[in-house]
């Protein structure tokens, strides 16, 4: 047998590969961008989009696995989750859940209309296309197939909230995604710096080889794997989640246009 290559190591969770673990299958990935947009998805762009979830998914359990370590528990619930998230503000994605889950009711605030009367919760769509958070409960089996790779049990309301917020986030980087190939790329309006006062400004920021290409190349009806690149760009705003999601990203575009 030809032995295989090995794997970049990466300074994250000590988890596999999304080549080697893959909760979320390309066909998943597919149906819901098929919820988005009539756009081709290449089969790049399925496996780069899968990485990218399952690298914020990890990401996730792996903080509230050290939320719960300090409470001495093993089984993950609820809290644990809202405690990854006050530790690790890039853990704050796929938002569009929060309004339809227990967990953070209370956490989003109160809406009150122009006259001053609350402004009741929404309901779930009767449309006949799922939206992401009908649709969430295609992620539960990606989910359950994560915990166990991380070691990791969860209560099922803890289940729930991660399978709506994969559901959330894959679709947002669906829109994203699929929004940068009718512009033609990513559209950019420069940084901001904070400096104190008597302090010498930083240096210029040097784009990362990690960063995903402002214009793309390629037809206009084909969502490829630099796509997602770039739409995971707008979706993690920074910090080392940013940097392993398009590094595990891009080993995935890598590996599949090489097998």
């Amino acid at each position: 047998m030809t032995p295989q290559p090995a794997r970049l190591e990466h300074s994250g969770p000590d988890t596999a590969s999304v080549m080697d673990v893959s909760p979320f299958k390309p066909s998943l990935v597919k149906a819901v961008f098929r919820d988005v947009t009539p756009m081709h998805v290449s089969r790049s762009a399925a496996w780069a989009a899968a990485a990218v979830t399952r690298t914020v998914l990890t990401e996730i359990i792996d903080g509230a696995r050290r939320a719960a370590a300090a409470e001495a528990r093993k089984k993950l619930i609820p809290g644990d989750l809202l405690s990854a998230i006050d530790r690790n503000v890039d853990l704050e994605v796929g938002n569009k859940w929060y309004d339809h889950s227990p967990t953070f009711q209370g956490l989003t605030g109160v809406l009150y209309d122009a006259e001053g009367a609350i402004v009741p919760s929404r309901k779930r769509s009767g449309s006949r296309k799922p939206s992401a958070v009908v649709g969430a409960h295609r992620f539960e089996a990606g989910v359950k197939k994560l915990l166990r790779s991380q070691g990791a049990t969860a209560v099922p309301a803890m289940v729930r909230d991660l399978d709506g917020i994969a559901s959330v986030f894959l679709t947002d980087l669906a829109r994203d995604a699929a929004m940068i190939v009718r512009e033609g790329g990513v559209k950019r309006f420069g940084t901001v710096t904070l400096v104190m006062s008597g302090e010498p400004a930083p240096p210029p920021f040097v784009e990362s080889s990690l960063q995903a290409p402002s214009t793309r190349t390629g037809d206009g009806r084909t969502i490829g794997g630099d796509d997602i690149l770039a739409a995971t760009t707008l979706q993690l705003f920074g910090g080392n989640l940013r940097q392993r999601a398009l590094a595990e990203a891009r080993e995935a575009t890598q590996a599949t246009s090489a097998g």
